[in-house]
């Protein structure tokens, strides 16, 4: 068996695009566009041959419940500061900040939850990180 990819709906592309790839760091590996069915799959990676997100963009306008049932996508990064920080700048919240030098949460555009976790050892507490707060839930 070999995990392929996970789909997650979204309403905005360009603000997916944005979250996923300008601030996460995804790149786009290839897109189609599907007339008949009214929609369009674009899918994500950090590299080619790896793991996949799929976007699907449903071409009628549609309301997406926020799917608690669904849990969250997570990333390993190498700097979980620099992650936060970026995904910060970009207007992000920071759900539930990496006090502890390992993992935190934020949302995307469309409310999923994504999970962002430090690789290989956690990194020492620093600030603003070790004071924040968590905003909302993840």
């Amino acid at each position: 068996m070999k995990y392929l990819h996970t789909m997650v709906r979204v309403k905005d592309v360009d603000a997916s695009l944005h979250f996923y790839c300008d601030l996460l760091g995804l790149k786009e590996i290839r897109r189609t566009d599907h007339p008949k069915g009214r929609f369009t799959l674009i899918f994500l990676a950090t590299e080619e041959g790896a793991p996949e997100l799929e976007l699907t963009h449903n071409w009628d306008p549609e309301d997406y419940d926020e799917g608690r049932n669904f849990g969250h996508l997570a990333y390993q990064v190498d700097n979980i500061y620099e992650a936060c920080q970026t995904l910060m700048d970009g207007g992000v919240t920071i759900n539930r900040p990496p006090r502890d030098g390992h993992m935190a949460f934020v949302r995307s555009p469309d409310n999923i939850s994504i999970e962002l976790l430090q690789k290989g050892d956690d990194l020492p507490p620093a600030e603003p990180w070790a004071s924040m707060e968590n905003t909302g839930h993840w």
